[in-house]
């Protein structure tokens, strides 16, 4: 299927300037995404564009990934309604360096004429005097024109409570220089992104027909939002990251098994590789028997394996299924120290010396004393008779057993269970 009419059908066009398709289907072309390097990982607020990177190359185009080490010292009013704190230069590389890593795994850089390439603009932009940069590019673009851009009149109007600096007024005329100096040194002809980058995506275009009487084109997908209108890609938490050690493989999984029926509709046609065929079918599986949430498994389970690994996705059903299923104690060893404290982030936590139980001790003495895991010894009794105490996922039928190193998960933790809901972990250290 042709790239243009993929993107359609999934729901993932916004704007296209005219003839971008024809050059499309005419031959393989060059096009480029900018990505902000305030971070070493990307996260799913990003993912909409990796995606349109990958059905790109899919669809045997080249593709470019332009991390903005200049602009991101400078920081795009795009979306904002306030200036960003600039970046170091020893930070950016970091940055720069994380996010080639993660791309790797969405993107071919080794093979075939249509491999993809990664440039930093501060390489182009490094060696600029600002006196030439003006007389050469500022003189092509008028003021007007450039504060006709709707990130420039948000900024600068009644949405504004601090109005916008020169740096960042000259944000869309850097970004327009990178469209033209990619295009005159590696015959890019197209640049994409997201809806709210348009404006700076035109002025790019226009300065490459003004300087060098170039033709190039445009395109730009939806801003991805929630149905229920709160952000996309965060949480209480924060961002959902796509490197497992900010955000684990198990809340990536649980970030998109909660979503809602209709988000999941969306979602699993922008970020998934499965065909229309496949996604129709689904939705309507889906709807018949929708508290399976028979789309929402699918959705968790591709985008884990693709992020994260199929071992990952393993663990991930594993560790549902012993906050909210009947897990067994094997069941719970399996799971590694990550997974198993991403699961149980927050619950209540005991420190105790691993002297106290290398010799064997009590379960009423640790539960109710070294530990306040129960008020009393009378309490935990009266639990215990009820069947309402289980540690690491064994009900406990007596008051009377000892409990020793054996029963430590990861060689440092117990998990208590009181009754249905509420966990306790033990630490031993």
């Amino acid at each position: 299927m042709k790239f243009v009419e993929e993107l359609k059908w999934r729901g993932m066009l916004h704007d296209i300037m005219p003839g971008t398709e024809e050059q499309l289907k005419k031959e393989m072309t060059a096009g480029y995404i900018g990505f902000d390097p305030t971070s070493d990982s990307l996260h799913v607020g990003s993912f909409a564009q990796i995606m349109l990177l990958k059905r790109f190359q899919l669809a045997g185009h080249k593709p470019i990934i332009v991390v903005g080490g200049s602009t991101g010292m400078i920081g795009d009013p795009s979306g904002k309604s306030e200036e960003r704190s600039l970046l170091t230069e020893e930070i950016l590389d970091k940055n720069l360096t994380g996010i080639k890593k993660q791309l790797t795994k969405f993107l071919d850089f080794e093979n075939g004429e249509n491999k993809a390439e990664l440039v930093n603009n501060y390489d182009w932009m490094k060696g600029q005097s600002f006196l030439t940069f003006i007389r050469d590019f500022g003189k092509h673009l008028t003021v007007n024109y450039m504060m006709a851009k709707d990130s420039v009149k948000k900024r600068i109007g009644e949405e504004s409570k601090t109005g916008m600096s020169f740096t960042e007024f000259s944000y869309q005329l850097v970004q327009g220089y990178d469209f033209y100096w990619l295009f005159e040194n590696m015959n890019c002809k197209l640049q994409m992104g997201g809806s709210d980058q348009w404006g700076n995506i035109t002025t790019g275009t226009e300065l490459i027909r003004r300087k060098l009487g170039g033709h190039a084109f445009a395109l730009t997908i939806p801003l991805i939002t929630k149905s229920d209108g709160t952000k996309f890609g965060k949480t209480e938490e924060g961002n959902i990251w796509l490197d497992p050690n900010r955000t684990s493989p198990y809340k990536f999984y649980q970030f998109w098994l909660n979503a809602s029926d209709e988000d999941a509709e969306k979602y699993i046609k922008v970020f998934t590789l499965l065909t229309e065929e496949e996604i129709a079918e689904l939705i309507k599986e889906h709807r018949e028997v929708p508290h399976l949430r028979i789309l929402q498994q699918r959705l968790a389970k591709e985008l884990t394996v693709m992020v994260h690994s199929e071992n990952d996705y393993n663990n991930a059903i594993a560790a549902s299924k012993i906050l909210f299923g009947k897990a067994t104690t094997d069941e719970l060893k399996k799971l590694d120290e990550k997974t198993f404290l991403s699961v149980f982030e927050g619950v209540p936590t005991f420190d105790i010396e691993k002297s106290i139980i290398e010799s064997g001790i009590n379960i009423l003495d640790l539960l109710a004393e070294k530990t306040q895991v129960f008020p009393s010894k009378g309490d935990l009794r009266r639990t215990i008779k009820g069947g309402g105490v289980s540690i690491n996922k064994e009900k406990i039928q007596s008051e009377e057993i000892t409990i020793g190193t054996e029963r430590l998960l990861n060689d440092k933790y117990i998990l208590i269970q009181k009754g249905k809901k509420n966990y306790f972990l033990i630490r031993i250290n």
